[in-house]
């Protein structure tokens, strides 16, 4: 499953070289990605070189989102409680940057916005 667009691809591309860079950073995310019936949600801002591994705020669902790194092929073979795969939130618009997402999620135990 292809989770980005190309222009998401290299938007994300072009912030994981800021962040590997070590620039004073602080991106607007650029996908949200959701399971189905349950409670995981992965709102990502970059992506490695190698296309796969992405960086942003994670949130598995036990009241501990934080910030790490996520295979998308790895989410690509993830199914929900109701055997539905992991779906891109459609026409979803950041309202904020990423760290400001992180600071609302880990006060109220997960991602809501």
């Amino acid at each position: 499953m292809t989770f980005l667009t190309e222009h998401q691809r290299e938007k994300m591309l072009a912030n994981g070289v800021a962040r590997a860079r070590g620039d004073n950073f602080d991106p607007y995310p650029v996908i949200k990605l959701y399971t189905p019936g349950a409670d995981a949600t992965w709102v990502l801002t970059g992506l490695d070189a190698d296309g796969d591994r992405a960086y942003g705020l994670i949130d598995v669902g036990t009241g501990f989102p934080e910030l790490g790194e996520v295979s998308l092929s790895m989410l690509a073979g993830i199914k929900g409680p109701s055997g539905l795969p992991v779906a891109v939130e459609a026409n979803y618009k950041p309202r904020k940057t990423l760290s400001a997402y992180v600071a609302d999620a880990q006060r109220d135990g997960m991602v809501t916005d």
